[in-house]
């Protein structure tokens, strides 16, 4: 079978946006979420900068019940938890504690690393001998399955309901394998997403590397620099996106919204070599991964209005057009609109694919291309190869037919997806 896949409903926890019309807002305005924090500062790391969504007690509340929240100690399954069920409420579907089991419906919700301030507070207990005062939520919360653990008994979906991890990879691929079950016809419904906790103990690893940028400790609004010159390193960030992907047929029966189709997509590796390596991307392997994909999508490369790129203010920036370019194969003249939202955002981890799709398909459900901010002064490598009217400085009015979006991973891992406008 390969049933129609389209989106019937987004949800989003960004650094510059909680819930989808904010986030919409600061895509159009090219808002930056980026704020110093003293926090990093007091634990001596080199970049004190971070892109946190800013949520507050009362918007927990409007999730999670006040037991659900008793000792909830992590930020991931958090703003996963809000964005999945704002994507499905977005989609028109019931939820509740009253609601049957949907086994049409299932879950695809990566993540990177799942409650790692409540597995070192379980640490610090088991250390002192206090093993019967964990809680029993600790497991739930620091299991990598967590986050679709607790959507799937929120929302009482029957059908998969499993998690993905592929590093940066990971929200882009969740998308694809749910859209995959939808096409093999092994469900009409699929939650699907990522989310990726904050703070010390994610970033610090990163911090470590010497991958992040020092030099806008100052200046944070600054510090997300891709595809510049005076790029120095990416900014860590937080949150999550989802998406409710639907049969075609089953969102026209029930009268269903539709944002975008999901024309199709590629994943692969570059198995560490030729180039590649655990931190690396073998061009390779990438450039097969873009092709496929539209290959996949039935599409021609002229057909592509706008590139999401991954794009994350690192040295491989110019690495990376490069790579859209050979694999497109099409000239400068032909080079369609490239933009990176981690230049509002810095780089959301596991959740980077996921809410960086959900900017992607806002821009083809609103007409617009979203800005790359702190990039007037472009890499000499990336104009060799691309105009500098490729990279749009401020919001740009704009019918927009397809996206395409792609995420590359520690690990060599790559995953490339098609957006489009739904024609009937």
């Amino acid at each position: 079978m390969n049933n129609r896949v389209v989106i019937t409903g987004l949800g989003v926890v960004a650094p510059n946006g909680v819930g989808v019309s904010d986030f919409l807002q600061s895509l159009k305005a090219g808002k930056s979420g980026i704020e110093f924090y003293p926090e990093l500062k007091e634990h001596k790391f080199s970049c004190c900068i971070g892109g946190i969504p800013d949520v507050s007690q009362e918007m927990k509340e409007q999730y999670l019940s006040s037991l659900q929240l008793k000792n909830f100690n992590s930020s991931g399954i958090l703003y996963g938890c809000m964005a999945g069920m704002d994507a499905w409420k977005d989609a028109g579907l019931k939820q509740g504690p009253d609601a049957e089991v949907d086994y049409d419906t299932g879950i695809v919700f990566g993540t990177g690393q799942s409650g790692v301030d409540k597995f070192r507070e379980a640490i610090y207990k088991l250390d002192e001998g206090m093993v019967r005062r964990l809680g029993s939520n600790t497991v739930a919360q620091t299991m990598a399955s967590g986050i679709s653990a607790y959507l799937g008994g929120i929302l009482a979906c029957g059908n998969q309901v499993t998690t993905n991890s592929s590093a940066c990879t990971t929200g882009t691929e969740a998308i694809l394998m749910g859209a995959d079950r939808i096409r093999q016809g092994k469900a009409k419904r699929m939650l699907v997403g990522s989310c990726s906790d904050h703070g010390t103990y994610i970033w610090g690893g990163f911090d470590a590397m010497r991958v992040m940028t020092y030099k806008h400790n100052e200046t944070p609004e600054s510090g997300s620099r891709p595809m510049s010159v005076s790029a120095s390193g990416f900014v860590p960030g937080s949150g999550a996106g989802a998406f409710l992907l639907e049969d075609l047929e089953s969102a026209k029966k029930r009268g269903a919204r539709i944002y975008a189709e999901v024309k199709g997509g590629h994943v692969n590796s570059g198995g560490q070599r030729n180039g590649g390596t655990m931190t690396a991307p073998n061009p390779e392997s990438v450039q097969r991964c873009i092709r496929e994909a539209v290959k996949d999508a039935g599409i021609e490369a002229s057909e592509i209005d706008s590139i999401n790129g991954h794009l994350t203010a690192t040295i491989k920036d110019p690495m990376e057009i490069n790579n859209w370019k050979e694999a497109l194969g099409l000239g400068r003249e032909e080079f369609p609109v490239i933009n990176s939202l981690k230049s509002m955002t810095g780089h959301c981890l596991a959740a980077a694919g996921s809410i960086e799709s959900v900017a992607a398909v806002l821009q083809i459900a609103h007409g617009f291309i979203f800005p790359s901010i702190n990039c007037e002064d472009i890499h000499p490598e990336i104009l060799k190869l691309i105009n500098a009217s490729a990279i749009p400085h401020k919001m740009k009015k704009q019918e927009i037919n397809t996206v395409i979006k792609a995420s590359f991973g520690f690990g060599d891992v790559n995953a490339c997806i098609v957006f489009q406008k739904y024609n009937d």
